[in-house]
């Protein structure tokens, strides 16, 4: 046992004595405080010269049979002896060899806890004295404005109750002077400086210069002809010095970043044909005023080249070399692009993972013909090393909890390394919303046949308050005001305590989720819910909504989600009150009276009035012209129970790319209560990119509701309303059913006016929307992004009970009128450009429209801008 545990200690002593060694090269470099250069000089003499000179005499002999009674620990005061004792190779029993001796000094030097240690002997007792280094009190940061102390003492060692070492001292001076340069300070000067205390503590103070910011002046290329210097400025990601770069680091100068703008060129013009490309070198020269660098990228584009001929050729029994032939994402005769060999190399790894070939290895074996410039590629598939997932990491999430992240992924330790089921993994975890980015990174493990997984995520705000305000045709201006959290204390759990104010809706919700009901693959929710609707001036009518909702959502398959819910809510529709004048035949006589100093007023009780005529509410049944909206005036209690479908084939959940999206819902009322309906509603997306930063969709939406059980029809609460953000181009409510009045005249019979009254919603909708996001050319740090849209659809159709007949009358001017509702679904169509702007207040959207296809009587908007501010 004493002789395996004496080789443990030799193998211990041997690597001390080289940190040892290092140590003491920095300390014979070091500047401080006289007492501690004192100490650390007399340190390094002990280690440079170690016994025998520092020995006993009686340890240089060169026979010694005696052997060691005691060891005795002195000058130790945080440190028990017995911890001293344990790094040592002698021990009492063990005879006084010189040369173990020798090796346990040098093992006590590098556990880096003493300023000294000395060995003497007295009698058969081995005497032990160390002077332990100082602990340190507090860190301080003197001078620095750029970087803050929190910063800096992310990157530094030393900490409080830490042990103080100068060696460790000069180490976070490096890494401070590292990321000053990445902040582009490259005349930044350190001076750590010590403050010895009693009780052998000190305090490290770092005195900062930062000097002044370095900046990129310009960025020049040679040997480019393809592409010009702006254009391959915007390709990489140092970006040269200017004033409204103020919100930007890219301008800084930062070697680190040279390199990955290598990479960005190269890819630019492989991307464009050019194999042979390459750039020579990256220079960075500095101002005479030190203030700037001058960048400098000399390349060589060599010739464009095109795919030849390509070919697959497989070990595989299961995978047939000819139907994979399809999955090459390019063709002979096309333009060489190095993503489209990545591309193709992971659309085989996916389709192997499909037919259960976990471990493969697909190499691209590319030949480059200078005389034809053509380059022909042979994918070889074989089979690849089987690796297995030896450890999941999660890093860089600092409010979510671990387990919400790995609930989401679909590999586990100990797992077959599967590509397919790691790129569904980040995409899981992308679609919970949490994180600005997720990337997968794999890592070497202590073994050839296991992997380490990083997931690498970077935390946003979950939680947000929102700020909408837009300009339409009917209300000059509007605002809506919102606040709710995603991610509760970093648990997956939603909750919202929403408060939404309009000029049309008030609204007070309360709503919790829990994404694991019982731990199991199961989502649950209760709502509690207040709204307020005003929608007198766009459809004549207010509702109040006061109602508490359950629901559980669960998964079918990979890619889709079943969600059950139950709602009970009791409505209160009223509309506008107003008094107005009738005739004995129900005709309108007057709806305002004059007052003595001329102005007018609504009549009310106790006017003076003509006997023959009537004061009535504008929903009286005896008023001819008695508004359609009236019959929807009641108080009801509706119990609904819903179900809704989803498919989500899309390749990435925040910006798909391609793929598409199916939903199907339906909501049947009349399960208990006075309401009897049934909704149903569908949706579609369909998703491609077109080019570099050039994305389209197109989305479909219908829905129909239909009354059952009665003779009753749709409230209009229930019904369907388009417009405003959901229908860029109409105002709120601004297209489909609409109550009119128009005006003839009865000598040509030509209509004189259109009076347009308040909208009924429909009962039926319909509406595509597509939608390109558009490169604007204006600099990536602006956060400026851009689409054009088009919005095609409609809304219309109400049962007979909805609505009232239409009614003949002669106004006071004498044209001949007629008050009926339009209710065609007839097609309506909007174009416009959308600018979104991630500003340093929070995302703004600014919509900006044109009407392409309208009716007469429907209400639009040309401009519509909303916000919110995130945390």
């Amino acid at each position: 046992m004493r002789g395996s545990k004496l080789v443990g200690r030799e193998h211990v002593a041997q690597k001390a004595s080289a940190v040892l060694s290092r140590q003491s090269l920095h300390a014979e470099h070091r500047s401080g405080l006289a007492r501690v250069l004192s100490c650390i000089v007399f340190a390094s003499a002990a280690v440079y010269g170690v016994p025998p000179g520092l020995l006993p005499a009686q340890a240089q002999e060169a026979v010694d049979t005696s052997t060691i009674r005691t060891v005795q620990v002195e000058g130790n005061q945080r440190i028990e002896s017995r911890t001293i004792q344990s790094y040592m190779l002698v021990e009492p029993g063990d005879p006084f060899d010189p040369e173990r001796l020798d090796l346990s000094l040098k093992a006590l030097f590098a556990t880096g806890l003493f300023v000294d240690i000395n060995f003497t002997r007295s009698g058969d007792d081995l005497i032990v004295r160390v002077i332990e280094n100082p602990v340190i009190s507090r860190v301080l940061f003197e001078g620095n404005s750029s970087l803050s102390d929190d910063k800096l003492r992310e990157e530094i060692q030393a900490a409080p109750r830490g042990i103080f070492t100068p060696a460790r001292i000069q180490q976070d001076v490096r890494r401070m002077l590292e990321l000053y340069r990445q902040d582009g300070r490259f005349g930044v000067k350190i001076e750590p400086q010590y403050k010895p205390l009693s009780q052998n503590r000190v305090d490290v103070i770092f005195s900062i210069e930062e000097g002044p910011r370095t900046g990129v002046r310009a960025i020049n290329f040679i040997g480019n002809r393809a592409f010009s210097d702006d254009r391959l400025r915007q390709e990489i990601a140092t970006k040269q010095s200017r004033l409204w770069r103020i919100f930007s680091s890219n301008d800084n100068y930062d070697p680190g970043r040279l390199e990955f703008d290598r990479e960005q060129l190269r890819q630019l013009y492989q991307n464009r044909g050019y194999y042979d490309f390459r750039v020579i070198s990256a220079v960075a020269d500095l101002t005479p005023d030190q203030s700037d660098f001058y960048v400098t990228f000399t390349i060589e584009e060599g010739e464009q080249y095109t795919f030849g001929e390509f070919d697959i050729v497989t070990s595989f029994d299961r995978l047939d070399a000819e139907r994979l032939k399809p999955l090459i994402t390019a063709r002979p005769g096309e333009l060489y692009r190095g993503n489209m060999i990545e591309d193709t190399i992971d659309a085989l790894t996916f389709a192997a993972g499909i037919a259960g070939y976990a471990f493969v290895d697909i190499r691209p074996q590319i030949t480059a013909d200078p005389e034809t410039r053509t380059v022909n590629v042979t994918f070889a598939i074989d089979e690849g090393p089987r690796v297995y997932i030896d450890r999941i990491n999660i890093n860089g999430n600092t409010n979510t909890l671990d387990r919400v992240i790995r609930r989401e992924l679909r590999i586990s330790e100990g797992d077959p390394y599967n590509r397919v089921l790691m790129e569904r993994s980040r995409n899981r975890v992308r679609a919970l919303r949490f994180f600005r980015s997720v990337e997968l990174e794999e890592e070497p493990s202590t073994t050839p046949d296991r992997t380490i997984v990083n997931i690498n995520v970077e935390e946003t705000p979950t939680g947000e308050v929102s700020f909408a305000a837009g300009f339409s045709s009917t209300e000059s201006f509007l605002i809506d005001l919102s606040i709710a959290q995603r991610n509760l204390v970093g648990t997956g759990r939603s909750g919202v305590a929403r408060l939404s104010l309009s000029g049309q809706q008030q609204q007070l919700n309360f709503q919790f989720t829990e994404p694991r009901l019982f731990d199991r693959n199961l989502s649950g929710g209760v709502d509690l819910f207040a709204v307020r609707n005003d929608f007198l001036d766009q459809a004549n009518f207010e509702s109040t909504t006061i109602g508490t909702g359950v629901r559980v959502g669960f998964p079918v398959s990979e890619r889709v989600q079943m969600g059950l819910r139950y709602r009970l809510q009791l409505d209160d529709i009223g509309i506008q009150d107003r008094n107005i004048i009738i005739d004995d035949e129900g005709e309108l006589v007057a709806s305002t009276i004059q007052n003595d100093d001329g102005t007018t007023r609504e009549p009310e009780i106790g006017d003076v009035i003509d006997p023959e005529n009537q004061l009535v509410d504008i929903c009286d049944p005896l008023y001819r012209l008695r508004d359609a909206s009236c019959a929807s005036e009641r108080s009801d209690l509706a119990s609904i129970v819903g179900y809704s479908l989803n498919f989500d084939g899309r390749n990435d959940p925040i910006e798909p790319t391609g793929g598409f999206d199916f939903g199907f819902s339906q909501d049947i009322a009349g399960a208990g209560g006075d309401v009897r309906y049934l909704r149903t509603e569908v949706s579609s997306g369909w998703y491609r990119g077109l080019f570099r930063g050039v994305r389209a969709q197109a989305r479909f939406s219908a829905g129909h509701i239909l009354p059952w059980g009665g003779d009753e029809g749709v409230l209009i609460n229930n019904r369907f309303f388009r417009g405003g953000s959901n229908f860029r181009g109409f105002d709120v409510a601004g297209l489909g059913p609409r109550e009119v009045i128009r005006l003839f005249d009865p000598d040509t019979g030509e209509e004189t006016e259109l009076q347009r009254g308040n909208a009924l919603g429909g009962t039926l909708y319909y509406q595509s929307t597509f939608e390109v996001t558009m490169p604007n050319f204006l600099p990536e740090e602006y956060g400026i992004k851009s689409a054009l849209f088009l919005e095609a659809g409609g809304v219309g159709n109400l049962y007979d009970a909805d609505y009232n007949d239409p009614l003949f009358f002669t106004d006071a001017s004498g044209d001949d009128g007629v008050q009926f509702v339009e209710t065609d679904p007839s097609l309506r169509a909007s174009a416009g450009l959308t600018v979104f702007w991630t500003s340093p207040f929070g995302p703004i959207q600014f919509d900006f429209s044109h009407i392409l296809k309208r009716e007469d009587y429907d209400r639009t908007e040309n401009f519509r801008f909303s916000t919110s501010t995130r945390f």
